[in-house]
């Protein structure tokens, strides 16, 4: 049985996971059309990791356990989204107009502020993983993957594109995404956080609203500041989003 293209899509654009080849070339909507799945990419990348976690903390203390687990979901991304955040913080604190915000966003060199960016991000979620029992360190992770790339969709939907998409490596047309796709990667989403559900319903409520709190600033940042959005800050905003729900699942338990 053929998977859908859109599903191959967003394994393509989230995971460095091989697929099958395609011949044909992507539809200029495929984007919007494929995120539909990213909270079900995103599942199966928090459940590899959260299964990195439960072998690694037999072995070693829970913070060895966390950094691994974080690494392990930068390798399966190939850091797609650490990337964005990198380059959206360094664009946003060092760009003196849209312009140069945009060139600084093009540039493949990552300075002070980026570099900084990526190592408190990546140092909190360990952190955060690190003070959670075993178990729902290994839940939590599934959920806030998968939560926060549907994100996204809805930030696509409320701003514009501000990158030159003449510039793209890839065929793209700024196209909302459907209602209907909307509601399914929700669907998704909250199917991926019933096992940390299960566990404690409280620190999924935290998770959610710190999470989106997050991402709903650097939202408003990036209108202000781009006028709209970019890829590099969807990437950013789901690492935000994701900082956040990891956080407020560690506080909820606390």
């Amino acid at each position: 049985m053929a998977l859908d293209p859109h599903l191959l899509n967003a394994i393509r654009f989230l995971t460095v996971v091989p697929t099958p080849h395609s011949a044909n070339a992507p539809e200029r909507d495929w984007l919007a059309r494929a995120i539909k799945y990213f909270p079900l990419v995103g599942a199966g990348i928090g459940a590899a990791s959260a299964l990195v976690f439960l072998i690694a903390s037999e072995f070693w203390s829970p913070l060895i356990a966390a950094l691994l687990a974080v690494t392990t979901s930068i390798a399966i991304t190939g850091a797609l989204h650490e990337d964005g955040l990198a380059d959206t913080v360094d664009s946003f604190g060092g760009g003196w107009s849209i312009e140069k915000r945009l060139a600084i966003m093009k540039d493949s060199r990552i300075g002070t502020y980026g570099a900084l960016a990526l190592g408190i991000g990546v140092a909190l979620r360990v952190a955060a993983m690190a003070a959670l029992p075993i178990w729902l360190g290994a839940a939590a992770l599934i959920a806030a993957h998968a939560a926060a790339r549907a994100v996204p969709g809805f930030v696509i939907n409320r701003l514009p594109y501000s990158g030159d998409t003449a510039a793209m490596k890839v065929s793209y047309a700024e196209t909302p995404v459907r209602s209907n796709e909307l509601t399914l990667a929700l669907i998704i989403a909250a199917l991926a956080a019933i096992p940390l559900a299960f566990i404690t319903v409280a620190s999924v409520a935290v998770g959610l609203l710190l999470g989106a709190t997050f991402a709903a600033l650097l939202t408003r940042w990036s209108r202000r500041l781009l006028g709209g959005y970019t890829g590099d800050v969807l990437g950013a905003i789901e690492q935000l989003f994701e900082i956040g729900f990891l956080l407020g699942v560690a506080a909820a338990i606390r």
